[in-house]
This record gives structure tokens, sequence and C-alpha cells, in this order.
């Protein structure tokens, strides 16, 4: 950007968030959805049943099976999972291990977003023009308040709520490309640790099961770093060419290089993708793109080049695959990182109209959460009561005061926040995003709190589990139950709620038989058969919340081969 069109920032505006607070905004965010709750279903629960069958030895770590039935999976998250059961399950329970290991993950994600921003913000061509009188920002306080707003858009990013709280292959592919993003800026500042890391994340994020996006982030990091006026960049290229190396040959070893393409050309198809993008990477993309017009004659300068082409790789993978969130999750440090460097260049209005947005926004979400919680616990009013009763048959709501005092200081703490906001003169930098993140913080710790036990009950197969095993009778643990037509996370499910061994399929010479038999049903024109040669049906349980999902079981009634 030509010095007449690059942003003025007075000292003023470089002034740090303070610690305390910003530590606060990353607890509040990362806690909750981690603590107190099922791994929930698709992905998450199959997931947890592959790494606890790998810890307790119930299957093969190299070629794992649910139930004996063979699922594909990346290995090393799942190993990953596993040696976290094992290392600390004893003390802390399979789950909350499991969880430990991969929000650790997350944690490193957010703080290489931190530091990749931190460092790009000190770059020549991303720094403020020179005011004329003197009293401009000094570059490390100004790269410094830039990496506390990219910090502050990352956590604001909605997409990142559940997905990123999930313990799935996904969360190290996060934890990766965030790497491989501080690697690359670090690069001019640092010497030794970028490069040892950079040794690592891409063949990692291959193995994680993301090797395409990792091969094209690589390739363009090294066109990236060749043409750099940094001689610390340009020494990293014979790096990043020896990690591709290593994550080709890793995907290859690992079975990770799966061509997979989904994208069905149609106009539907591209509205409801460009539809995911838009509330998937709220607030970010707005501001990215401010980014990608207000610094435009800096396309080829690192501080914009290098989250740019991080955020279109993963873009682009997105929508090879048809459109699938899981994929787009790794845009999120690209895009928050060019969202930081839009908030220089924010004139007053348009920081205005973020934040009155999201004071709107976030409390009428709040709100409605609050609402629906009083009509769960007291029955008034009727309506909204009824609908949650129809929509989760069976749930009984559970009152815990812990919850509802964790609501009510996170509703307080937003009062509090949006008062500061509005009623004084804040002039630094990532003011702008304070509020969103706020905004998320809160709706996530409410939703996580007063919600708990209804989307645990809603998003769980546990009630499944729970309904059936009374159906199977006084059978012992380790007793052998056939599942047929189940999905891999039901099967999951079932070995993770309980302590009985299911078996995916019979077996030829399978001794003994197993006793018992689930079956599963899908859709409502579907019919459980009130006998099978050999099996008669005992009962027939509903997901509670998916009524077209029918599962029986069958006991056997005779010697049928």
């Amino acid at each position: 950007m030509s010095v007449s069109n690059a942003p003025w920032v007075t000292r003023r505006e470089v002034a740090r968030l303070p610690r305390p607070a910003l530590l606060l905004f990353c607890a509040l965010w990362l806690l909750p959805g981690f603590v107190g709750r099922d791994p929930w279903r698709q992905v998450e629960v199959t997931s947890y049943g592959v790494m606890l069958a790998m810890a307790q030895d119930r299957t093969s770590w190299w070629a794992p099976t649910i139930a004996g039935l063979p699922v594909e999976v990346a290995l090393l998250p799942h190993w990953l999972g596993a040696l976290a059961i094992q290392a600390l399950g004893h003390w802390t329970g399979p789950v909350v291990a499991v969880r430990l290991a991969f929000g650790g993950l997350l944690l490193l994600a957010m703080a290489c977003v931190w530091y990749a921003t931190f460092h790009l913000a000190r770059t020549e061509a991303a720094q403020p023009a020179p005011l004329p009188f003197g009293g401009e920002a000094p570059a490390v306080d100004y790269a410094r308040a830039l990496a506390d707003g990219g910090l502050l858009a990352f956590i604001a990013t909605l997409g990142l709520l559940q997905l990123g709280h999930e313990t799935s292959p996904e969360v190290l592919q996060l934890a990766c490309s965030s790497a491989f993003l501080w690697c690359v800026a670090a690069a001019p500042w640092r010497r030794f640790t970028p490069r040892l890391t950079l040794m690592l994340c891409l063949p990692l994020m291959a193995a994680g099961g993301a090797p395409g996006i990792a091969v094209a982030m690589g390739l363009l990091g090294v066109a990236i770093c060749a043409r750099s006026g940094y001689p610390g960049a340009r020494q990293l290229v014979p790096w990043l060419m020896a990690s591709l190396v290593g994550a080709v040959f890793i995907a290859i070893q690992l079975g990770t290089w799966r061509w997979r393409y989904g994208l069905e050309p149609s106009w539907e198809e591209a509205l409801l993708i460009l539809r995911e993008w838009i509330w998937f990477l709220w607030p970010a993309w707005p501001l990215a793109l401010w980014t990608a017009w207000r610094w435009r004659a800096n396309w080829a300068s690192r501080h914009v080049a290098l989250p740019l082409a991080a955020t279109t790789c993963a873009i682009v993978g997105s929508v090879f695959v048809g459109g699938d969130d899981r994929v787009l999750m790794l845009a999120a440090p690209g895009m928050a990182i060019l969202a930081a460097f839009a908030l220089p260049t924010f004139r007053r209005q348009a920081s205005s109209v973020i934040d009155w947005f999201s004071i709107f926004f976030f409390s009428a979400t709040a709100l409605f959460i609050w609402f629906m919680y009083a009509a769960m616990h007291t029955g008034w009013p009727a309506k909204p009561a009824a609908n949650v009763a129809k929509l989760a048959r069976g749930y009984v709501p559970e009152f815990s005061a812990v919850a509802l005092l964790l609501a009510l200081a996170g509703t307080l703490a937003w009062l509090a926040l949006v008062r500061w906001r509005t009623r004084r003169q804040v002039h630094p930098l990532w003011k702008s995003m304070v509020l969103p993140a706020g905004g998320v913080v809160l709706c996530w710790l409410l939703l996580m709190t007063l919600w708990l036990p209804l989307l645990d009950y809603a998003r769980s197969y546990r009630p499944v589990v729970d309904r059936v095993l009374p159906h199977l009778g006084s059978m012992s643990a380790g007793a052998c139950v056939e599942v047929r037509g189940a999905h891999p996370a039901l099967l999951a499910s079932l070995e993770v709620f309980s302590t009985l061994r299911y078996e995916a399929q019979s077996r030829a010479g399978q001794t003994p038989r197993c006793e018992a038999l689930i079956q599963v049903a899908k859709g409502s024109t579907q019919l459980l058969p009130p006998s099978m040669p050999g099996w008669r049906l005992s009962a027939t349980v509903l997901r509670p919340t998916d009524r077209e999902e029918k599962v029986g079981v069958y006991w056997r009634v005779t010697d049928a081969p």
C-alpha cells in the first residue's frame, strides 16, 4: 500500500487489551463445550468410540473397527485421543482425558493466530503511515493491538463454536493450519523455532486427514516466501519443501490421501454453500473482504498474501467436497488474521455499525435463550414449553444452581461490557471486535449452561442406549449383541454407554452366537418386522428427537443358522 493510502494510527489507538480481560475471553470461550456433556453425534461420538476402543485394546490401532465394522478414519487424531485416555483416563475418566488433549489443540490454534497476526503486523508493508507531526504508533504496540483484534475475531467466528469444541480430527487440522501460519509469519523474526515447527505441522495436518489442503498451503507458502524481501523468509523455502515431502509421504503411508469430490454444479448447491459461508465465517468474512479491498495494492505483501492463501485453500477445498463445514473450519485462522488488518482502516461510523448490530443481535439471542429456559422449567408460557416437549419427547428439565449462577454472571458481564463500550470513547484498534467476541462468548456460555441438558438429550445417543438396555434383560457384561443396519455413530454409542459386546455383522463360525439382536430401520415408511428367522421382536425404541429412526430389540428363539 502506498504511504498516501496507509492508515494513520496514533499511540492511544494501540493501547493493549488488558491481559486478564483477554485471558477471561479465551477461557469463557474455550471451556464451555468441553465440560459436562456426552460426545455428540455423528462425527464426535464415532471418533471418541474409536479412541476408546484403541485405548482398551478392543481394536487395531492400524485398522480400527467399531463393533467389528471397519471404519475409515484419520489415524493420528485417534491415536492422540487413545494415548490421552491411557495416560490420564485413570484419574480423569476417558471423556475428560480426550477433551484435555483436544482442548490443548484448540488453545494452540488460538495462540498461533495471535502470534501470526503479531508477526505479520510488524512487516514494513503492514505499518501505518507516519503522522505529519509525529506521535504515530510504535511498531510493536501496533502489532500487539492487531493481534488482540485477530484473536477476538477468531473467537467471534460462529462456525468454531460447536466444531471447534469437538474431539474430532478437524481440531488437529485447525491447530496445524494455525501453526503453519505462525511459522511462515515468524520466519523473518525467529530462526529455529518456526523451522522446526514447520517440519511437523504440514505432515501432522496430512496425517490428520487434510493432505490436499496441507500440500496446497505449503506450495503457496513456498511462493510467498521465495519472493519475500526478508532473508529469513526466503531461507524458509527449503524447510517448506521438506515439510511438503513429509506431508505427502505420511499421507500415503497412513492412507489419508483419498479423493473426495462431492460438488454438484447447480444454482441450488451454490446458494447453499454461500449461505453456509455467510453464517459459518461471520463476523470475520465482511472484515476480511474489506481488508482485501482496502489493502488491494498490497496483495503480494506477506500480511495479506499469507492469510489470504490459507483461507483460499480451505474455501476451495470445502467447495470441492460439497461445502463441508468441517473443511471450511480451516479457513477461520486466515480469515481472522485478515479481519484484524481491517481494524486500523475503519472509520467511526463503521465501528458504530458493528457495535450496535452486535448489541441488538446478541442481546436478543441471549434473551431468547433465557426465555426458553424459563419456559422449560416453569411451563410458562405454555406454547414454548409444549414445543420443547414435542421436539424432545421424554425430556425432563434438570435444574442446576451452578449453571444458573454461571449464566447470570455471564449475562451481567455482558451488560457491563455493553455499558463500558457505549458510555465512553474507546480508541484502541481492537475495540470493534470486543462486542462481537463478547456476544459470542455470552451466547455460547448460556447454551452450555442453561440449555446443556436439553442439547445433550437431543444430540447424544445416550437416551437411545438407555432405552435399549432394559430390553436386553439380565445379560452380563461382555455378553454378545448383534447389530444390523446401524450407523457407526450408534455403534460407537452402544459401545461407549454400555458394557456389552456388540457385533456389527454375523460371522461364520462365531462361538458363542449372540443371543440378542439390535435391528435399525430408518425412514417413516420402514417398519421393523415383528419376527425374523430365528429372532423374535422384544421391543421397539425411538430416538427422542428423530421419529424416523427405529431401533428394534430381538431375542433368539431357535438355533437357526
